[in-house]
């Protein structure tokens, strides 16, 4: 936690800040290790703090030795407390997390504490700081990662051979639910997507009652939590003989998977890598058809930094664990979509999921 502490702090400075106040769950466990709902994270370049209400006392004492706990109330004495023991003059917050009325809270706080100290506290809006930080993926990130992707990666294998004509979507979704269960998930990243047929091209359709049938496409999309960290894997399969659309469009599919996967390079924006497979999508006649970006960052959110699509202008490092995921949706027939997640080192993609896919 130390050394992540550190990067956030190398980047007040460029941000002029003298501390920032954490409130994203997610950035708060990446940050103290804590694992509760309820707290936020004060930071300056000497202290570091957690501020969380009675029932988190005992529970954040344990899980983040690296701060001093600092227990909330009804009203805001305590962080009044904080803004004078640290002295800090400019105080960022997650604006694209803190609600509205939170932060009329807070702000009603600091300038009842500028009038009683006769200090000037500012809060600066600030956006993506920490999750930029955590777009790079330790090797304890990566071993909890790899446990979530292969806990979905037994599921789908250990499911997908049963799944029978006359079955249900929400069938099939209850019995990948269970399977992730007994190979250790602490919970479902997502629900799980299972669309058959012309369900099958909606990219993020619920399942639902509809009852599965031969030689249609079955798209499912589903995502284990282990620790905290969350896997995401799509397989498109089908029961029986399939039509010659079915083999073009997955093989298609599969095509630019398979060409984005081998292609991608650290030091490439998101929007060259979303070209990659869509090049291929394209060239095939189906690029209407490719609605969204090719990937995203996994981690302790199961979306997250980087971002990969055809106008994401980040540039993916060496070290980003982020989705492959083309995909192809005809209204009224269906849909294929295939997902891995790859860890990006200095020789290309290497791929972490390895669920079967079709021949």
């Amino acid at each position: 936690m130390s050394q992540r502490l550190q990067n956030l702090r190398d980047t007040f400075k460029e941000h002029k800040l003298d501390g920032i106040l954490v409130s994203s769950p997610e950035n708060r466990r990446y940050l103290s290790g804590f694992t509760g709902s309820a707290g936020h994270l004060i930071i300056t370049r000497d202290d570091a703090i957690l501020a969380t209400d009675f029932r988190y006392i005992e529970q954040s004492s344990r899980q983040a030795p690296d701060f001093r706990i600092v227990r909330t109330g009804p009203d805001f004495d305590w962080f009044h407390q904080v803004l004078a023991e640290t002295g800090v003059t400019r105080l960022g917050f997650e604006s694209d997390v803190l609600t509205v009325a939170q932060h009329g809270r807070f702000t009603k706080a600091l300038k009842e504490y500028s009038q009683s100290a006769k200090a000037r506290v500012r809060l600066v809006g600030t956006s993506g700081i920490t999750e930029e930080i955590r777009s790079f993926k330790d090797e304890s990130e990566l071993a909890l990662l790899q446990k979530a992707i292969s806990i979905s990666d037994h599921a789908m294998d250990s499911v997908t051979p049963t799944v029978k004509a006359g079955q249900t979507e929400q069938e099939v979704a209850w019995r990948l639910e269970v399977a992730m269960r007994e190979h250790g998930a602490e919970s479902l990243a997502f629900d799980i997507i299972v669309g058959s047929g012309p369900n099958a091209a909606l990219p993020h359709h619920r399942a639902g009652e509809r009852v599965i049938q031969e030689g249609e496409p079955i798209v499912i999309d589903m995502g284990a939590k282990y620790q905290g960290y969350c896997s995401d894997l799509t397989r498109t399969i089908a029961l029986g003989d399939v039509d010659d659309t079915f083999r073009r469009v997955y093989d298609t599919v599969l095509g630019a998977q398979l060409t984005a996967i081998t292609t991608v390079q650290v030091g490439m924006t998101g929007s060259e890598a979303d070209g990659l497979a869509r090049k291929v999508i394209e060239d095939a006649g189906y690029g209407e058809n490719f609605g969204h970006g090719l990937g995203h960052g996994v981690g302790l959110a199961v979306h997250e930094l980087p971002v990969a699509g055809p106008t994401s202008k980040g540039v993916l490092k060496e070290g980003a664990a982020f989705t492959i995921e083309p995909g192809i949706y005809i209204p009224g027939w269906g849909g294929v979509r295939i997902e891995d997640v790859v860890t990006l080192e200095k020789s290309g993609a290497r791929v972490l999921s390895k669920a079967k896919k079709l021949d």
